[in-house]
């Protein structure tokens, strides 16, 4: 008898777990596009980020080593040696 209540318990803590993720903001690096080409900085990273309605963003310079793992709500400004945006994605 008390197996059901234990696992009823577990199934409703495991959902708890879950519900941050679904209120997490998204990103939409298509808003962002017409900024490429812009040279880096504090002012076209916050554009971007308002455009593109990201909750973070990360500068990637030519030769950074960086992680590989995927957040929705992160915008990825892709910069070249000249310190310009070259592309801009989620992730």
């Amino acid at each position: 008898m008390k197996f059901p209540v234990v696992a009823a318990i577990l199934l409703g803590v495991s959902g708890c777990a879950t519900a941050p993720e679904s209120s997490a903001r998204s990103c939409d690096a298509s808003q962002a596009q017409a900024l490429v080409g812009q040279p880096a900085g504090s002012e076209v990273a916050a554009q971007a980020q308002h455009l593109s309605g990201a909750g973070t963003v990360r500068w990637l310079h030519p030769g950074d080593i960086i992680t590989m793992e995927f957040r929705a709500d992160r915008l990825n400004l892709v910069l070249d040696a000249q310190n310009r945006i070259q592309s801009i994605r989620c992730g």
